[in-house]
């Protein structure tokens, strides 16, 4: 088969498309012809030699795919050859084949067609697993995403608003603020222009945000804090922003406040497959209904991967850029 390696790190132009070993599945696992997998700011850190895949996983790029399941491995049960399906993954998808284990399988949500569910698994698994799991965002709390128009981002508002919260996001552009309003944000923040601090303080009277999902990391860590509400969740899943900040922990004190911060790549599998299990259970009949769905801005031939890396580079995009075959 093909895949798109990396020879040596460096910018988008170390994907290399090559021919490499066909993948086997073993125990527990499902083998998956590749119909599209997404491009994530994971794969920008990887390719730059910076997010090394877990030890034993695919050393090719590639945190999500669609497909069709090809071979089934011992022990598998609840699947034929020839399902369509999509999958989270430790790595592999920019590939013609990938080895999934069978616990991180979902079947295409009704209403999806094959290519766009591969903008799925990782926004659903990362926004289900913080906001809802970890952050237990309820009904009539105020809900605060950075980088709303990113594919996170737009699943994001959708989940959020779906369970009956207020949604906050920011966003560098007013074509980027004006997309997540029509997806349901209710108040909008240009990060270029205002400040997010002060912005959500006057839209809830004070209050401030009782969840905030953050993709910067230490250049929003101060005011994060700042801005969240007593007894805030603040959930930590990107380092844009940096690695190293600095936190008053009198502020997070006095607010009754928490921090988390979280990956899931380098879960153990029986992790990922509660949050897969979940995911399935929760967020699948709202994209079934209609009530949520996957924001794809374009794609891209697999093996033009490069190009796909310099559009997020460049977050010339709203949701997600897809690769296909």
């Amino acid at each position: 088969m093909h895949a798109i390696t990396i020879p040596e790190a460096g910018g988008p132009e170390a994907l290399v498309w090559a021919e490499v070993p066909d993948p086997v599945p073993g125990e527990g696992e499902v083998l998956v012809e590749v119909a599209a997998s997404a491009v994530n700011r994971a794969d920008l850190l990887q390719r730059q030699g910076f997010y090394n895949p877990p030890p034993g996983s695919s050393p090719y790029p590639g945190l999500e795919c669609s497909g069709r399941v090809k071979a089934i491995g011992t022990g598998v049960s609840g699947w034929e050859i020839g399902d369509e399906v999509c999958a989270l993954l430790a790595g592999g998808g920019y590939a013609e084949q990938v080895v999934v284990p069978v616990g991180q399988l979902l079947p295409v949500p009704e209403g999806v067609d094959l290519v766009t569910a591969a903008a799925l698994p990782e926004v659903t698994s990362t926004v289900w697993s913080n906001v809802f799991m970890i952050s237990h965002l309820r009904p009539g709390e105020t809900f605060l995403v950075h980088g709303g128009s990113s594919g996170i981002g737009t699943m994001a508002i959708q989940l959020a608003k779906a369970v009956g919260a207020k949604v906050a996001v920011t966003a560098g552009s007013k074509e980027k603020l004006d997309f997540c309003r029509e997806l349901g944000a209710d108040i909008l923040v240009n990060y270029r222009e205002q400040d997010f601090v002060e912005e959500i303080k006057n839209a809830t009277d004070g209050a401030g945000a009782d969840v905030i999902l953050d993709n910067m990391g230490a250049k929003y860590l101060d005011r994060n804090v700042q801005t969240l509400a007593t007894s805030g969740r603040l959930a930590i899943i990107g380092m844009q922003g940096g690695i190293k900040g600095e936190l008053n922990i009198a502020t997070l004190l006095g607010k009754r406040a928490a921090i988390t911060a979280t990956t899931l790549r380098a879960r153990p599998l029986e992790e990922k497959a509660a949050i897969v299990a979940a995911v399935r259970e929760h967020v699948w009949p709202l994209i079934g209904a209609g009530h949520v769905r996957p924001v794809v801005d374009r794609t891209v031939p697999m093996r033009e991967a490069a190009a796909a890396h310099r559009v997020l580079e460049e977050s010339a995009h709203i949701g997600k850029v897809l690769l296909v075959r």
